[in-house]
């Protein structure tokens, strides 16, 4: 192929999703030529079937329990029901708007924007639409798609996918969602609310099984309240039609049956076929290895995103693309903390944590170094108000810094803000606790924990 490209880039960056588009937006910023490859939309899997649609989908579901309940807090109103094609039409809405913004972005930072699907064709080149376009450096970022199980076949119709169920044209009856991590327990959040019968199967033995044990907890007794069904610590074994629509079947041999099976195992990295192999780029079970820096071990590659084995989130991808962009800008750069990252579940109760849990804090420091405190979200004046039930754990090592916050309650993904500050720069309870938190707030609740832990509880027990 001939090189149309009048110039060599700086940067070549296949994919744009949330890695790709936050490095080719930080490298035109400090004045890299930057060309941007994507063969769907930018803004990728976050924006377009993941991060935003589920968002929005948990939200109206928020709406329709809020009508429900409406009695409780004096309000009279009716609930009529879910429209689906309405709740599509708001969720594509807020989707429509971030991307036209997005958009406009690339085009202000004079980012050359290729639509067309590419493939590696040399350490520094990428073949997209019969063009050959040539950079001083590569970025593979092609994200991620949903996985599935051995045997196991999406359809599109009984079996679905997050993608498919993002665009589902019904209310499902009933559902079966295959997975008890992020994904599932949100969508087993939002169907609920829009009433189905939901049940959750997980082969590990809690919800959300990376988390603190005692979210986990939190999580499961909150689901019982709400009417969620679950089964764990037993895998899938098989799933099969019947006349109305699938019967998932057990190791144990325990069956379940329901209109729909979501199939919610976790997202694979997008890496075959795309000629890393054949460039030489080093890969494990189909994802991209890098360094601290981002680096392959091909000196003029790189790779972010859901395509290297980091945790699978949207801000990582910001986090991981403006990295490699200003390491090519000549910027000093530091390695992530991925400890460090805000790591959100926005099922109903939110599930927040950022640092390390309880049980890898006393296999790093020593049980007999680690301090655990719970405080209960009864104690907090803006948590009762919102009738939302919870608490906010803190994991320190004794006499010194807090290494983990785990919340578990409504809204507390917008607590994770200082959670994260409190973890990044090794605060001590008694440092936060100096902090005045405004009141009634929901974000007193992590001051309280503090105050608590740095030995002057207020509003909660000795």
């Amino acid at each position: 192929m001939a090189n149309d490209a009048s110039t060599v880039f700086d940067l070549v960056i296949l994919g744009g999703g949330s890695g790709g588009y936050a490095a080719a937006l930080r490298g035109a910023q400090l004045g890299l030529d930057v060309a941007l490859i994507e063969k769907d939309k930018v803004g990728g899997t976050c924006l377009h079937r993941g991060c935003i649609p589920t968002k929005a989908l948990l939200h109206a579901g928020e709406i329709a329990d809020q009508a429900r309940e409406s009695e409780q807090f004096g309000v009279k109103a009716t609930f009529e029901g879910i429209d689906i094609a309405g709740v599509h039409k708001y969720k594509d809405g807020v989707i429509s708007g971030l991307y036209k913004g997005l958009q406009g972005l690339v085009a202000s930072r004079k980012v050359t924007y290729i639509e067309g699907e590419g493939r590696l064709s040399s350490p520094t080149s990428v073949d997209v639409n019969g063009q050959r376009v040539e950079g001083r450096h590569v970025l593979l970022a092609t994200g991620s798609v949903p996985k599935s199980l051995p045997g196991l076949e999406i359809d599109g119709d009984r079996i679905i996918s997050s993608d498919h169920a993002l665009v589902l044209d019904r209310v499902p009856k009933s559902a079966i969602i295959l997975g008890g991590g992020v994904i599932g327990v949100e969508f087993a959040s939002a169907w609920k609310s829009f009433g189905s019968d939901v049940t959750v199967v997980e082969g590990l033995k809690h919800l959300v099984p990376v988390e603190d044990e005692n979210s986990s907890k939190l999580l499961e007794r909150a689901f019982r309240k709400r009417g969620i069904k679950f089964n764990l610590g037993t895998f899938f074994q098989k799933a099969e039609y019947t006349q109305d629509g699938v019967k998932v079947t057990l190791a144990d041999g325990k069956e379940f049956e329901a209109e729909v099976l979501l199939v919610a195992v976790g997202r694979g990295p997008v890496s075959q076929g795309l000629g890393y192999e054949e460039q030489g780029v080093a890969m494990d079970r189909g994802y991209v290895l890098v360094d601290e820096y981002m680096r392959t071990n091909v000196p003029t590659i790189s790779a972010v995103g859901d395509l290297v084995p980091t945790l699978q989130l949207a801000h990582v991808g910001f986090a991981e693309g403006i990295l490699v962009a200003e390491r090519l800008a000549g910027l000093k750069t530091v390695p992530i903390d991925y400890d460090g990252v805000p790591r959100v579940t926005y099922c109903h109760p939110e599930v927040a944590s950022v640092g390390i849990t309880e049980a890898k804090a006393k296999e790093i420091y020593g049980a007999d170094k680690v301090v655990a405190l719970k405080y209960n979200l009864a104690g907090n004046g803006k948590s009762k108000i919102l009738n939302t039930s919870g608490e906010i754990k803190l994991v320190q090592v004794k006499d010194g810094a807090v290494v983990g916050v785990h919340m578990v309650g409504d809204r507390m993904g917008e607590q994770v803000g200082e959670a994260q500050l409190i973890y990044n720069w090794e605060a001590l309870p008694a440092e936060v606790a100096q902090l005045i938190h405004a009141h009634p707030t929901q974000n007193e609740a992590l001051g309280e924990a503090h105050l608590a832990l740095a030995g002057k509880p207020l509003h909660s027990h000795d």
